[in-house]
C-alpha cells in the first residue's frame, strides 16, 4: 500500500527523561506547542487530543505506545482541516535516543495513502512546532510563545 510519510530528526541538548517529561507534561507542552494543549491521560489505549487556543479541538486519536523515555506512539486524526479529516487515521511516532549530551528526536508522521493532504500539513507545521521545542529546551525561552487560531489552519 502506498504511504505518505514525514520525518524529521533533530538533535536538543538535554537529557532523555528531560525530553520525555517536556513531550509528555500537559502543562508544558503549550509553552513549546505554542499554546495548543493536549488533553490525554497517557495510557496506551486512552484516548488523546490537541486543543487550539480558542478550544476548537484539532486532532484527535489514540495512544498506541508509551514507553518512557523512549518511545511515543500516537493514532491521529485531524479534525478541523476538512481534506485532511477525511483521509482518516495516520500515526505519528516518537523515538528519543541519547546522544552523548544530546538527545536525538525522530518525529515520524505517516498515512497509508499517497498525497496525503494532512502529511502535507504536517510537514509543515513539525519543523516550526519541534524547532520551538529545541529552542524552549536549550534556551528556556520559545521561538514563538503562542500562535493564532487562523495559523494554527494554515
Amino acid at each position: 500500500m502506498a504511504e505518505s510519510t514525514f520525518i524529521y530528526v533533530t538533535y536538543i541538548r538535554t537529557t532523555p527523561d528531560a525530553l520525555w517529561t517536556a513531550l509528555t507534561d500537559t502543562d508544558f507542552i503549550p509553552q513549546w506547542w505554542m499554546g495548543v494543549r493536549t488533553e490525554t491521560d497517557w495510557r496506551v489505549g486512552g484516548p488523546w487530543k490537541l486543543v487550539l487556543t480558542d478550544g476548537r479541538v484539532a486532532d484527535t486519536g489514540e495512544v498506541l505506545e508509551f514507553e518512557p523515555p523512549k518511545r511515543l506512539a500516537l493514532k491521529w486524526r485531524n479534525e478541523f482541516m476538512p481534506e485532511a479529516a477525511a483521509e482518516g487515521w495516520s500515526h505519528c511516532l516518537f523515538e528519543l535516543e541519547p546522544q552523548g549530551e544530546a538527545v536525538k528526536l525522530t518525529v515520524t508522521h505517516s498515512m497509508p495513502r499517497e498525497k496525503s493532504k494532512l502529511i502535507q500539513a504536517v510537514s509543515g507545521g513539525w519543523p516550526q512546532i519541534l524547532s520551538n521545542l529545541k529552542t524552549l529546551i536549550e534556551t528556556g525561552s520559545a521561538l514563538v510563545a503562542q500562535r493564532t487560531a487562523e495559523a494554527a489552519q494554515a
